[in-house]
């Protein structure tokens, strides 16, 4: 991911709805969900739930597809996994993280 692009995913996310709809879409997985059963789900109403499915979809966080007369939203992992590797591309002086890699509870020196 460059720059711009990160920006525009974080952007996207920094909002407490959107947040909320692109949390439940990585949990239900590749197959997605209705843009009802999202609003329903998080109690949002129909006309809010478009423009921010539209801010994560322009930010490519998000994916949609037809299926009959639904539009089936999914998370993109490939761009979350983007935007997880460019912020954390330089993590621990090129160590890769995780349980060995770095200690969180250590406090800078």
């Amino acid at each position: 991911m460059n720059t711009k692009e990160v920006l525009a995913a974080l952007a996207a996310i920094a909002q407490e709805s959107r947040l909320s709809i692109f949390r439940l879409l990585v949990q239900v997985g590749p197959d997605g969900m209705a843009a009802t059963k999202i609003a329903e789900q998080l109690d949002i109403a129909p006309s809010s739930l478009s423009f921010h499915l539209k801010e994560l979809t322009h930010a490519k966080l998000i994916m949609s597809r037809s299926e009959g007369r639904f539009v089936i939203y999914s998370a993109d992992i490939g761009v979350m996994n983007g935007l997880i590797g460019y912020l954390t591309e330089n993590c621990c002086g090129g160590v890769p993280c995780g349980p060995v890699g770095c200690d969180t509870n250590q406090s800078p020196t």
